[in-house]
C-alpha cells in the first residue's frame, strides 16, 4: 500500500448495529453493504458471525454479495469466534478477520482474570489461526488508549510477527483527546521494530465528542487506516463519522498527506438508506448530511454565497450527494436571496421601490412564519396585486 493511501474501513453493520434499537436484518444489511460498495469503501466489517445464527448468516450473505469491497468479520481471539468468522467469510472474493483481545489492565484483571503473557500468548495464537483462512488480519488490543504504552508494544510486535497485516489502535470508551492519541499512534509506529510491516489503524468512539478529532489527529501521525460508521452510528455515543473524517480529509489536502479512494456523491444517499433502515434520523444541524449543512439563511451568508459559493462553504453540496446548496428565505435574509428566488421563479420587478415594497410584506410575513416557501412568495405576490401584466412586474 502506498503511504498516500487512507483506507476506510466502515463498521455500520457492525458497531453501528450495537446502538440500542439499530439491529438490521440480513437483507438489510446486504443493502446497506451494496450501498457502501458503490461508495468504494474499501473494508466493511459485516458482524460478529458468532454472536448468533442470524449475525452469521447476515456476515455469509454480504460476504457473498460484496465483489469490490473487502468484507470482514469480527472474532474475539478465541478458536470458536475465528472458526465461525473464517466460515462466515468463505463466499467472499476479499476477506478479512479482525480479532481482538483487551491489553489494559482494568481489562486483563477485571474483566479477561489473565494475566499479561497469558495475553501476549492468546493474541498471537488467534492471529496464526485466523492466518488458516485468510492473510488478510486485522489485531485490536481492545481499550488501547488506557493500556500501558510498554505493554502495548510487547503485543502489538508479537502480533505482527504471527501475521496481523493491520493493527487497529482503538479509543473503545472515547477517553482520548486528539494530541494524545495522535502522539500514542506516532510512539507506537517508531516505538515497534516491525511496525513497517503492518497498516497503522485507529476505532475511535465519541463518548467526549472526539472521535473524529481523535481519527484524524492519529492520521495526521501516520494511521492509514481509520474504523467509522455512517452518521456516526454506534454503541452509546457512536463511532467517528465516516463523513465527516472522508470529507475532512478531502477539503484540507493543504494539510493531509493522503487521500481516500470514496465516491463522495454517494455519501448522503448512503446516509438516508442507514437512517431510514435503523430508524435513526440525522439531525438538521449535522456536518455533511444533516437538512441544514448545505442551507443558509442569514442574509450576509446569502448574499455572499449567491455572489461566490466559497464565501461560505468549503465545498460543494454535489459533491457530497446533496443535489445543490439551499437558500432557506426567513426573517434573517437579505434582499439578494429574495430577489433571487423570486427571478427562479420567473418574478421580476420593473424598480427597485417595487422590489423594497415586495420585500417589505415578505420581511412581515417571516416574522410570523418560521420559513418561506415558493408557494407563499406566489402568494404574496398575487396578494399585493403584484401579478403578472400589473405595472410593478416585467
Amino acid at each position: 500500500m502506498s503511504d498516500d493511501k487512507l483506507i476506510i474501513f466502515d463498521t455500520t453493520l457492525r458497531d453501528g448495529e450495537q446502538s440500542p434499537g439499530a439491529s438490521m436484518t440480513r437483507d438489510e444489511k446486504v443493502r446497506i453493504a451494496k450501498a457502501l460498495e458503490r461508495m468504494r469503501v474499501d473494508v466493511i466489517e459485516a458482524g460478529f458471525p458468532v454472536a448468533s445464527p442470524g449475525d452469521f448468516e447476515a456476515v455469509q450473505a454480504v460476504a457473498a454479495a460484496v465483489t469490490e469491497s473487502t468484507v470482514c468479520g469480527l472474532a474475539r481471539a478465541l478458536d470458536k469466534d475465528i472458526d465461525r468468522a473464517g466460515e462466515a467469510l468463505k463466499p467472499a472474493a476479499s476477506a478479512r478477520i479482525h480479532t481482538f483481545i483487551a491489553t489494559s489492565p482494568i481489562h486483563m484483571k477485571m474483566k479477561l482474570r489473565m494475566e499479561p503473557d497469558q495475553v501476549v500468548e492468546q493474541a498471537v495464537h488467534a492471529v496464526r489461526r485466523a492466518r488458516n483462512f485468510t492473510d488478510n488480519i486485522e489485531f485490536s488490543p481492545e481499550d488501547a488508549g488506557r493500556s500501558e504504552i510498554d505493554f502495548l508494544c510487547r503485543v502489538i510486535e508479537a502480533v505482527i510477527d504471527a501475521g496481523a497485516t493491520t493493527v487497529n489502535i482503538p479509543d473503545t470508551v472515547g477517553y482520548n483527546l486528539p494530541h494524545q492519541f495522535g502522539e500514542l499512534i506516532r510512539t507506537l509506529i517508531e516505538r515497534v521494530p516491525n511496525s513497517d510491516k503492518a497498516v497503522f489503524s485507529v476505532h475511535c468512539h465519541n463518548d467526549l465528542g472526539l472521535a473524529v478529532g481523535n481519527s484524524l489527529s492519529a492520521v495526521l501521525n501516520g494511521a492509514r487506516q481509520v474504523e467509522c460508521t455512517i452518521n456516526g452510528l454506534g454503541e452509546r455515543a457512536g463511532n467517528a463519522a465516516l463523513e465527516e473524517v472522508v470529507m475532512t480529509v478531502q477539503t484540507r489536502q493543504d494539510i493531509f498527506p493522503c487521500r481516500t479512494g470514496l465516491d463522495t456523491t454517494q455519501i448522503v444517499p448512503c446516509s438516508r438508506l442507514v437512517s431510514g433502515i435503523t430508524g435513526f434520523a440525522v439531525q438538521p444541524n449535522k456536518a455533511i448530511v444533516g437538512v441544514n449543512a448545505f442551507a443558509h439563511e442569514s442574509g450576509i451568508h446569502q448574499d455572499g454565497v449567491l455572489k461566490s459559493r466559497e464565501t461560505y462553504e468549503i465545498m460543494r453540496a454535489q459533491d457530497v450527494g446533496w443535489s445543490a446548496n439551499r437558500i432557506v428565505l426567513g426573517k434573517h435574509s437579505g434582499r439578494n436571496a429574495f430577489r433571487t428566488r423570486l427571478k427562479d421563479l420567473d418574478i421580476e420587478f420593473e424598480s427597485e421601490e417595487d422590489l423594497n415594497k415586495a420585500f417589505s410584506r415578505f420581511k412581515d410575513l417571516a416574522d410570523k412564519k418560521h420559513e418561506i416557501f415558493d408557494e407563499d412568495l406566489q402568494s404574496l405576490v398575487t396578494e399585493s396585486g403584484l401579478e403578472a401584466g400589473n405595472e410593478w412586474l416585467k
